[in-house]
């Protein structure tokens, strides 16, 4: 039963509970609210000590704030128990309600543990509820606010200034006090993860800030050409951004470049390497169109890079001049392939252009590859598949033929590949008389004078020395001979060296590619024919004589 007193207690009780929790609430930050916790079981609730264990992230507790003793603060404050022995005494002693009460004929067993407490001295009780000095009452905090949640932490108290255990109306206020406390610490814990989220982000952004910057210069101002390119979609290869580095290499203003895509700028027969290359990155070399209509040669080399993280992605297209670099390469490759003097193809080239057209095909009279496959098959030989050799060979190409019958026989109407072998006449004594200048501003007005006398796609090479050889494609026997005339009076005119009339004739050999034949044998039979022609030119030239 109450007393008279009881009323104005729980009234003052209550308002004093108010005002400490409404302190709660007014900490900026997470180390000031456990202070406040602790501050106001103190000065709020009755007790002369107070103590706020927190739960760290590895499950032990941390005597995070201390009230009402400087000594047992310094001694303890910051100091780690264990989360067993936390357990093992929320788990012993009376439940009042959520509070967990431990008096000191069972806390003796406590002492020796890991849990930091300060120790006091003092009498037996002298009443049933006298509080006694190692009287022990723990308010556990959760993260819910109910015991069913997360454990966020303990308070533990000592000392009622009254000197009396709590009555119900004190322990309901105890615990109503550390669930409001654990709501405080709850809620300054996310404000403080906000504010190093936040922080965080900030400097995040700054980095990401000082990236792009350091993007844009780099993009900029790099002395070889850039470009950002869309990738995938109806747009790809689009270009959206383009440094001046590379609208100075292509003439271009950076507006004009945005209406473009690498594709359209690329010369046509380079467009298959750039659609290789620009599928999911990589490197290569081709032309790219210039304002004025010519193409300069590139290294272009792709990287694919995302915008963010689940953003769009894009091509990032590094552009380098690399036209010296080519225009050297030609000129090495020309120079293998062309003789110094005359600039026409030699010896090498020539063969290597006459092998191209010419296969393994047997010569007449001998089974085809075609008939001995199908007689292998009839006899139940099992060769698997045919090479792609064997199918570009007999499948694909296109044989190369020759005119049947003799010089003196009509022409057939065949059209092949003629071989025009031809020798200058009398080019020894011009060298012996006159010297090898004079020799050589022979020679190079003769291949001007043969390649003068061809179709656009006929081969005019130098075999070396004063031969030369003409490759003249689509021709009949007729067509042949009087090519092999034109060439002849196109060379016999005088030739002028400084100042000097010079004359020099030629004797023409033609000679007929065919399937069958190596480079050399066809080489070698219009030699054959050409040194039979100059024998008999010269005794026609004896008779006449």
């Amino acid at each position: 039963m109450e007393t008279e007193s009881e009323p104005y207690v729980r009234l003052a009780t209550l308002r004093q509970l108010h005002q400490v929790v409404a302190e709660l609430n007014t900490a900026r930050s997470l180390a000031d609210t456990l202070q406040t916790v602790a501050d106001g079981v103190v000065n709020g609730l009755g007790y002369e000590l107070a103590c706020v264990n927190l739960v760290r992230p590895d499950g032990d507790l941390v005597v995070a704030a201390f009230a009402g003793n400087p000594s047992a603060e310094a001694l303890i404050t910051g100091r780690v128990g264990s989360r067993d022995a936390w357990e093992r005494r929320l788990a012993m002693g009376e439940a009042w309600g959520a509070l967990r009460f431990i008096s000191y004929t069972e806390g003796w067993v406590l002492d020796d543990d890991d849990v930091p407490q300060w120790y006091t001295e003092g009498p037996e009780p002298r009443f049933e509820d006298e509080w006694h000095p190692s009287d022990r009452l723990f308010a556990p905090m959760y993260a819910t606010g109910a015991a069913g949640g997360d454990l966020l932490g303990v308070i533990s108290v000592d000392r009622p200034r009254n000197g009396r255990r709590p009555g119900a109306w004190g322990r309901e206020a105890l615990q109503m006090y550390a669930f409001q406390a654990a709501i405080a610490i709850s809620n300054a814990r996310l404000r403080a993860n906000m504010q190093r989220a936040l922080v965080r982000l900030e400097r995040e952004q700054q980095a990401l800030r000082a990236s792009e910057e350091s993007f844009r210069q780099a993009f900029e101002y790099a002395p070889s050409g850039m470009a950002i390119a869309e990738m995938g979609g109806d747009q790809h290869g689009r270009i959206l951004r383009t440094n001046d580095a590379l609208c100075r290499l292509l003439g271009r203003p950076a507006s004009a470049m945005r209406r473009y895509s690498f594709s359209d700028l690329v010369h046509p027969e380079d467009i298959g390497t750039l659609l290789r290359t620009s599928a999911e990155g990589g490197r290569a070399e081709l032309r790219l169109a210039r304002r004025d209509g010519t193409y300069v040669w590139v290294s272009l080399r792709n990287s694919v890079v995302a915008d963010a993280a689940d953003g769009p992605r894009f091509l990032l297209t590094h552009v380098e001049d690399i036209e010296d670099r080519k225009r050297r390469e030609l000129q090495l490759a020309h120079r293998a392939s062309h003789d110094s003097l005359t600039g026409l193809p030699n010896s090498a080239e020539l063969r290597a252009r006459l092998s191209a057209r010419l296969c393994r095909r047997p010569h007449a009279g001998q089974p085809s590859a075609v008939d001995s496959l199908d007689a292998a098959y009839e006899h139940g030989f099992d060769f698997g598949h045919t090479s792609h050799q064997q199918e570009e060979g007999f499948d694909h190409h296109v044989h190369t033929v020759a005119p049947e019958g003799g010089d003196d026989d009509v022409d057939d109407g065949t059209k092949g590949l003629a071989v025009l072998f031809c020798d200058l006449d009398g080019f020894k004594s011009i060298n012996d008389r006159f010297g090898h200048h004079t020799g050589d501003a022979v020679l190079i007005e003769v291949a001007r004078r043969l390649t003068s006398g061809v179709r656009d796609g006929d081969t005019v090479a130098r075999l070396g020395g004063d031969e030369f050889v003409v490759l003249a494609d689509g021709l009949g026997r007729a067509d042949a001979q009087d090519l092999a005339v034109r060439l002849r009076n196109a060379i016999i005119p005088p030739i002028r060296v400084d100042g000097r009339a010079v004359r020099v004739g030629a004797s023409f050999g033609i000679g007929w590619a065919h399937c069958g034949m190596s480079a050399d044998e066809v080489l070698h039979s219009a030699d054959q024919r050409m040194y039979v022609e100059k024998r008999s030119r010269a005794k026609q030239h004896r008779r006449a004589g």
